[in-house]
């Protein structure tokens, strides 16, 4: 059942898109794009490639016995990958109940359904109790999300004193010029809008970085990859979304992938702790 906080119309659209986008997922056409681009085939991958789920793994310190809440879980990636190889306790969080349907089939294929439980909820009004998470994972969420402060603040609430967050976000790049801006936020995710940069908003919301790295090189490599792997998969492709949309889809890769190598978006990954007293 969905939650029962009011969401705006563009919540609801995007909200949408996303049910629809995991319903062509499990074609095989979109596995092996997203094999080509991420090296995995759950779906929706984000921008979360193989290596980069293995450091976030290595960040988080996960091990047996350990719980994990991974919020944005969609079908499952990097959630499950990392259940199954550190065999800590999974809880997937998201919206669009279908991707989370495809999450747990994919835990019982692959032997994990004892390690993974599923939540259909809102990122910024989390149903669990508090300091009940020994970490926290979410890629690229709080960019496609309106509420980034809520979120932040849930998640500090459920997490426990000596637990560790990492998570992606896509931003637009500091010291821009309004036109510059304005094509950044376009060429982003549909939220990329904040009130204020994350450093800030972390400190704000009772969470210490320890680590922050610029990883905006991988994120524009990726975006080649996806391009490459579209044109590659052009036929499957246009049977499975039709020639019109297929033309805007590639047009959209290629405009966002100028506004990355044009320097007017950055990714970044965040290690955070609760604040100490």
């Amino acid at each position: 059942m969905e939650p029962t906080q009011s969401f705006s119309v563009e919540e609801r659209a995007q909200k949408k898109r996303f049910e629809e986008f995991y319903e062509r997922s499990l074609t095989p056409v979109m596995r092996t794009i997203g094999n080509q681009v991420c090296g995995c085939d759950y779906g929706g991958n984000s921008w979360t490639t193989h290596a980069e789920a293995d450091d976030v793994i290595e960040r988080l310190k996960l091990r047996s016995g350990l719980r994990l809440l991974d919020l944005g879980a969609g079908s499952g990636w990097p959630g499950l990958y990392t259940a199954q190889k550190t065999e800590c306790d999974v809880v997937l969080v998201d919206l669009p109940e279908n991707g989370l349907n495809i999450a747990l089939s994919r835990a019982v294929t692959d032997g994990i359904e004892d390690h993974v439980t599923a939540s259909v909820a809102d990122a910024s009004t989390l149903p669990f109790p508090d300091h009940c998470f020994d970490a926290i994972s979410h890629s690229d969420l709080l960019c496609c999300l309106l509420r980034k402060r809520a979120v932040l603040e849930t998640c500090r609430r459920v997490i426990r004193p000596d637990g560790r967050m990492v998570f992606t976000v896509i931003s637009v790049s500091p010291g821009l010029s309004a036109t510059d801006r304005c094509r950044g936020i376009k060429n982003g995710p549909e939220f990329i809008e904040c009130e204020t940069d994350y450093t800030t908003l972390l400190a704000q919301t009772d969470w210490t970085i320890e680590a922050c790295e610029d990883v905006t090189g991988t994120f524009e490599a990726s975006y080649r990859r996806q391009i490459v792997a579209d044109e590659q998969n052009h036929d499957e492709l246009c049977t499975l979304i039709g020639s019109a949309n297929l033309t805007d889809r590639m047009q959209m890769w290629r405009s966002k992938l100028s506004a990355i190598s044009d320097g007017l978006l950055r990714r970044e990954i965040f290690l955070a702790v609760p604040a100490r007293v």
